[in-house]
């Protein structure tokens, strides 16, 4: 059953118009199964899936997106289920809901489509970890994931999907199938939602698994400690995701992606767009998962950036620029590489094409190298933060900025 437009566009009814509207709070972008990920070719099969998940707004109401946007045969979710989370795959006694679909308990969703469970009642503080508990009783066949979720998940044999326990979970799982974004029912001092479109950077890799720790989350934890008005946070990251390409890998590009994964999210006012260390260091890569190993140009990367900015404000969205972070030792670093980094930072900063700026380069460089990330920040492989520098980064943006102007 494919989304409408009018589906995933913010809705309220009439009695609650005044004080809740509809937002997305948590998001995943879809990707493709790959090879690289056997799990994700294999598919499910008479399975239940237990997804952990880091809402970042308050709510009355929610639902959620289920995705079949990359799979080649129909899937079949026999139960699905939401509830806070105790610890691990068990859940809080008296949160566990039943998900039902235009009044039903089981869905069938199409290839290439996505589809909205109905609204069910579940009361959420902000920063809330739901589970999201899914049955397949039928071969799914390959599975849209998310690569790298950060989060352990589960799967158990069964189904299980209304259990409380986690007794029957016994298989951990590292990325998230079949899910696309939770959209919550909140307070109208819940004005919006910050989209972050990235690659790795954006999407955690590198902190703590199971912290909720990269920087959009850190940005969710100070947005949700303001009084006044304030905004839910989309991670939308894909590691090794690119501006410009489409990789088996990584995901869809930045450019063709924007639209499922930025512009369409119920309440999306700001994006952060941190992305093209990839499309500099994948022309030095030669395997086949990251091809096409295209050797662009700073132009090129700033061209992709100038369609992101154009697209974004076709929406009516805030769109801010952050600058590529240092990255000199990484595995796919070099001086033609570091050449464009800097060219692109200087256009970042100067062209004045984006709404407001970040500079996360400065942020995370050594003091008195800026090509180099700060040995205080580096979670070992000098491209990706620790939690520490993730922290650093959502602590160096100023909050104004994602509001703008109504």
């Amino acid at each position: 059953m494919a989304l409408t437009r009018a589906e995933l566009t913010p809705t309220s009814t009439a009695a609650a118009a005044v004080t809740t509207h509809w937002i997305t709070a948590w998001g995943a972008a879809p990707q493709g199964p790959t090879w690289a990920d056997p799990q994700s070719e294999r598919g499910f099969r008479r399975e239940t899936l237990r997804e952990v998940v880091f809402v970042t707004a308050p709510a009355s109401e929610l639902r959620v997106r289920f995705t079949n946007l990359f799979g080649s045969r129909a899937l079949h979710i026999g139960r699905a289920t939401v509830a806070l989370q105790r610890a691990g795959a068990a859940v809080q006694a008296g949160s566990l809901r039943r998900l039902r679909f235009h009044g039903r308990l089981e869905i069938t969703i199409a290839p290439g489509d996505q589809t909205l469970s109905d609204p069910v009642r579940l009361r959420l503080p902000a920063l809330a970890r739901l589970v999201v508990s899914i049955y397949l009783p039928k071969a799914t066949g390959p599975a849209t994931q998310h690569v790298a979720s950060g989060e352990l998940s589960y799967a158990a044999s069964g189904s299980h999907a209304d259990r409380l326990s986690a007794a029957s979970f016994r298989r951990h799982l590292q990325n998230w199938y079949f899910l696309s974004a939770v959209e919550t029912r909140s307070p109208i001092r819940d004005v919006g939602a910050v989209i972050a479109l990235g690659d790795s950077i954006t999407a955690g890799v590198g902190s703590s698994l199971n912290a909720d720790a990269s920087w959009p989350d850190d940005l969710a934890r100070r947005l949700s400690s303001l009084t006044g008005s304030t905004l839910s946070v989309v991670n939308e990251g894909i590691g090794g995701n690119r501006v410009l390409h489409d990789a088996p890998c990584c995901g869809t590009s930045a450019v063709s992606r924007f639209g499922l994964d930025v512009a369409r999210q119920p309440g999306a006012r700001t994006v952060i767009l941190l992305e093209g260390v990839n499309d500099l260091g994948f022309s030095r890569k030669t395997g086949r998962l990251s091809a096409p190993h295209t050797n662009v140009s700073a132009a090129e990367i700033i061209a992709g950036y100038k369609q992101i900015i154009a697209q974004a404000h076709r929406h009516h969205l805030r769109i801010i620029g952050a600058t590529l972070t240092p990255f000199q030792g990484a595995r796919y670093w070099d001086l033609a590489a570091e050449r464009k980094r800097d060219a692109i930072n200087r256009w970042i900063l100067t062209s004045h094409a984006f709404d407001a700026v970040i500079d996360f380069a400065q942020v995370l460089a050594e003091p008195g190298d800026p090509d180099r990330l700060n040995p205080a920040y580096d979670s070992g492989d000098h491209l990706h933060p620790n939690d520490a520098g993730y922290r650093a980064m959502a602590n160096a943006i100023d909050l104004t900025m994602l509001f703008g102007s109504d």
